[in-house]
């Protein structure tokens, strides 16, 4: 097996390498012979750098590679049939010409739920504390509260859209604080629900009563720019709204026209919809060209980071693992656990 993986930054080729390594050791252990190429890049896939892969049996891309009809066209030409997606969204591969064209797909849908839920609270937390404003004070020597009286976020009503593995865990973390916890989704957790943790209501019921909304669905046709103008002009005046799902399922100038006009109270995202090309990437001896996210980083009631959500050491080990899996199966012709397309 000949494999390259794409857009591999400095902190995630470590935990690559390492279990590369393990594997390898492992190998010599059991007496396989057969030898396994990996190479890595810190280009992302698209139809500049998709010559790369000429020579390989596979590739691993991460969220923000463009595995789109016309590269993966090209892949196929090449002779690359075999993809493995080091993360659970597979929106940015095209799914039905990657069937057609005879690709194996592989992503890593377990790697950490935990990880995402608990930013997600993060951004909650310092929001509702007001820890982005205070720290700035703190380093201006300017230790008044006067601008720093926040609110907890027990009794609050938090509504949460999607209530699969990331979505169920921040509703049990919201529930040792002691909210109110309304959700919707097509699939309701029975487990949650005999807990009395959360309680159903429709999507238009939680936009309406929800003092802080926060979205779990991944991106789709039906929840692209899910929480748009007309949504926001339903929600309670001050709302905080929580994205640490896909950037698109917000309209972003609907967002940034109610945070001026302070509908939306307090907006906490770990991801942004004009992400590409950004986030992953060290700008700072270069201008910000994109207007909206400069004027999302200048107001104090924003907090964001830069699609991070999913970076711990847990998390980035457990991706190794599993994305090597994928590719060790193919080579010994096993369909993979987290087949997405056999």
């Amino acid at each position: 097996m000949r494999a390259l993986f794409y857009s591999t930054q400095k902190f995630e080729r470590v935990f690559l390498k390492n279990e590369e390594d393990r594997i390898s050791e492992q190998e010599k252990i059991d007496g396989k012979t057969e030898k396994n190429q990996f190479d890595y890049t810190d280009h992302a896939l698209s139809m500049d750098s998709v010559e790369c892969a000429k020579g390989y049996d596979a590739i691993s891309i991460f969220a923000g590679d463009d595995a789109s009809e016309p590269v993966i066209e090209r892949l196929a030409q090449l002779g690359v049939k075999k993809i493995a997606i080091r993360a659970a969204g597979y929106d940015n591969v095209d799914l039905k010409k990657a069937k057609e064209l005879g690709f194996q797909v592989a992503n890593v849908p377990d790697y950490s739920p935990y990880a995402i839920a608990e930013h997600t609270i993060a951004l909650m937390l310092n929001l509702a504390r007001k820890i982005k404003i205070a720290e700035r004070q703190v380093k201006e020597h300017d230790f008044r509260t006067d601008n720093l009286v926040g609110f907890e976020l027990h009794k609050k009503t938090v509504g949460i859209i999607g209530t699969g593995r990331i979505g169920s865990i921040v509703a049990k973390i919201l529930n040792g604080f002691g909210a109110k916890i309304i959700a919707y989704d097509l699939i309701e957790n029975e487990e949650l629900k005999k807990e009395a943790i959360i309680q159903y209501v429709s999507l238009n019921q939680l936009i309406k009563q929800s003092d802080i909304i926060t979205i779990h669905t991944g991106l789709h046709p039906n929840t692209r720019h899910l929480i748009n103008e007309e949504r926001i002009e339903q929600m309670k005046d001050g709302v905080m709204i929580i994205n640490t799902d896909r950037g698109a399922c917000m309209d972003t100038k609907a967002v940034i026209e109610a945070l001026r006009t302070k509908k939306i109270g307090y907006f906490g995202a770990d991801v942004y919809e004009y992400e590409k090309g950004i986030f992953f990437h060290d700008l700072r001896t270069e201008k910000l060209k994109d207007e909206m996210l400069d004027e999302l980083m200048k107001m104090d009631n924003v907090i964001l980071t830069p699609h991070e959500a999913f970076a711990t050491n847990e998390a980035l080990t457990n991706i190794a693992i599993e994305t090597f899996k994928s590719l060790n199966n193919w080579g010994e012709r096993i369909s993979p656990k987290n087949i997405l397309i056999n």
